[in-house]
Order: structure tokens, then sequence, then C-alpha cells
């Protein structure tokens, strides 16, 4: 049975141990092994996830298969002074994908930006990530492109999504 509850900042090992094991998986194929291990320090790093939750106002979900947790997801209301609630990251260990968990999350954000009176969940996907079309199936529209430049001459090379609500 899959629950999702808040994560606090006593979560952050776990978040930080799901992302480190889907994203070889997921990423492998279309980032380089170094933009990988940076990427995955600089984002998931103690420092940053405290920034996210405290200064940026993130906030993350943690979903659990029969109480074991097997992904999560953060999400921003009022993203960039928008009445649009972002969604920053959404992640399903490879072994739990394809039963529902990454759906659970995505409707779970989308309730709560609807609660928010949100008039949209926007987000950004990797061009070459699978993902792409399961947001697409899920009633987003791509709305643009953008490279963000992450420092070490790393680019993000992403799609922006957006579903209006």
């Amino acid at each position: 049975m899959l629950t999702i509850s808040e994560a606090t900042a006593t979560d952050f090992p776990v978040i930080r141990k799901i992302a480190y094991e889907t994203w070889p998986v997921t990423y492998g194929n279309i980032l380089s092994k170094a933009q990988l291990d940076y990427m995955l320090g600089k984002f998931y790093s103690d420092e940053t996830l405290q920034n996210n939750l405290l200064q940026k106002n993130h906030r993350f979900l943690l979903i659990a298969d029969s109480g074991k947790t097997i992904g999560f997801a953060s999400y921003e209301h009022d993203y960039q002074q928008n009445n649009v609630t972002r969604l920053h990251k959404l992640y399903v260990l490879p072994t739990a994908q394809g039963k529902g968990a990454g759906k659970a999350l995505l409707v779970a954000v989308e309730r709560l930006a609807s609660d928010h009176q949100a008039d949209a969940v926007s987000l950004n996907v990797n061009k070459f990530n699978v993902a792409y079309d399961f947001y697409l199936k899920n009633g987003y529209q791509k709305i643009g492109e953008i490279d963000i430049p992450i420092g070490d001459g790393f680019l993000m090379e992403d799609y922006v999504m957006e579903k209006k609500l």
C-alpha cells in the first residue's frame, strides 16, 4: 500500500539515498559520470537541502510502499512570485518504478497546488529523460526549452512543462 507523508530535515539522508540510487539509472545514458557526480553533490548536500527547505520554501513529500520509502518529490508554491506551484524534483527508486508511485506523488503535488489555489504546476525535465513522456501522459504540455549553466562547465538542457489547474 502506498502512503505519502511530508518530509522534514531528518529525512534528508533517505532523500539523498534515493537520489543517489535513481540518478545513475535515470541519467546514466544522458550525462557524463563527472556531471552526474557534480550534480548529485551540488543538489543533495545537507546545506543545499536545508537551504531549499528553510530559505526557498521548498516542501518535500515521501512515498512509501508497505512502510519502505521508495520515492520523493519537492515542490514550491508561488514560484517566482507567480500563482504557480513548481515541481522541483520527483524520483522513484528504479526497483519501484511502474507501480504508480510517481503518479501518486504527481497527483499529491497537483492537489496541494489546487488547495493553494495555484493556476498551474510547472516543471523542468531533461530533454532526453523518459520522464518527459510520463508528464505528457499526465496532462503537461511543453511550453519552452531552457539551458541552465550549473557550474564547472555543465549545463542542464531542459524542457519547461506546465499543467493548468
